[in-house]
């Protein structure tokens, strides 16, 4: 779908750039750079599509991601601040090649993850009860109160108003 569909390519392509980002800018390399790359790499031929692709041939599965990525481990911030150093460290100092593919195998994973997700129980579940703990939690209820309000909101929309509404209802 989002090599079809522009707008869910954006919002898969974000997904990918979510734990490259986080590397690149653990590594000291620029990330707006790498972001800029990446976004009109996705739109090479003129329309925007997803960075990662899939197959099914022959029963196996393969997931890849095609993404552009210049990126350095010596110089810049990668000598000079202590927690960049570390990083690398952790990474066990790798050459600039190898620090590329690792950037895109966590960007290839964290899409993979949100894929999963996709087609199991969903990140609007996740998503959603969390945000029902964060109004629990505003609203300061009991064991009891989450308990009932748990229940209710497992066949019931879940929003700030009809939460706290709930609420209300059921502390008269």
């Amino acid at each position: 779908m989002p090599k079809i569909e522009p707008y869910r390519a954006v919002t898969h392509n974000k997904g990918i750039m979510n734990g490259i980002d986080a590397v690149v800018l653990a590594t000291g390399n620029d990330f707006r750079a790498v972001e800029a790359g990446a976004h009109a790499y996705a739109s090479r031929d003129g329309k925007y599509r997803s960075l990662s692709d899939a197959t099914i041939e022959n029963g196996i599965f393969t997931f890849w991601l095609e993404i552009p990525l210049a990126l350095g481990t010596v110089g810049g911030l990668t000598s000079l601040h202590p927690l960049v150093k570390l990083n690398l460290e952790i990474l066990e100092k790798p050459s600039a090649p190898e620090l590329m593919q690792i950037v895109a195998a966590v960007g290839l994973a964290q899409n993979f993850a949100a894929l999963r997700s996709l087609t199991t129980k969903g990140i609007q579940e996740g998503h959603m009860k969390m945000h029902i703990n964060n109004i629990l939690n505003q609203y300061h209820a009991t064991a009891e109160e989450r308990i009932k309000v748990t229940e209710y909101f497992k066949d019931n929309t879940i929003s700030h108003a009809s939460v706290a509404g709930f609420l209300e209802e059921i502390r008269k």
